[in-house]
């Protein structure tokens, strides 16, 4: 008489098996989630990066959000704007862009005082003449690791006005 079907110690092989693959992979699948949100920010940083510099050439100076049309990502509010996974902040003080996690996202913990800046600075008094503007970017390496080119989103990056 021929038996079909597998043994206990067949199943529980492929069990284990299963598990090693999904504590392999899970990780893993979750780290490429947390590139996938934060590759909003680069791009949004582009963005207040070249209409600063449309305002820097027509004014000859550097402006608030507000005055060179940046709402960043998500719904406007007065005190910035939100997307799904980041908060968007101006500076009261002076020009700077500022991006908070609302969650936490591998290593990065969600609300941080600073997590992803970039200041805008007026260089008018530099080689680089009136309206020019000078960027500079900072950040919590947690979540800079999550977008390890953001800090040379601004090398070598001058715009003039005259």
């Amino acid at each position: 008489m021929k038996k079909q079907g597998f043994t206990l110690i067949e199943l529980m092989v492929v069990i284990v098996i299963m598990g090693i693959l999904a504590a392999v992979a899970v990780p893993k699948l979750f780290g490429m989630i947390a590139k996938s949100k934060a590759s909003e920010v680069p791009t949004a940083a582009g963005t207040y990066i070249n209409l600063q510099d449309a305002y820097a050439v027509e004014a000859l100076n550097i402006g608030t959000w507000q005055q060179v049309g940046y709402t960043g990502a998500g719904s406007n509010s007065s005190s910035g704007s939100e997307s799904a996974v980041f908060l968007y902040l101006e500076a009261a003080s002076a020009p700077q862009w500022t991006v908070k996690t609302k969650n936490k996202l591998n290593d990065c913990p969600a609300n941080q005082a600073s997590a992803w800046t970039l200041a805008a600075y007026n260089a008018s008094d530099s080689a680089a003449g009136q309206g020019s503007v000078l960027y500079k970017t900072g950040g919590v390496d947690a979540c800079t690791g999550l977008t390890p080119s953001f800090g040379n989103i601004v090398s070598g990056r001058s715009t003039s006005g005259t």
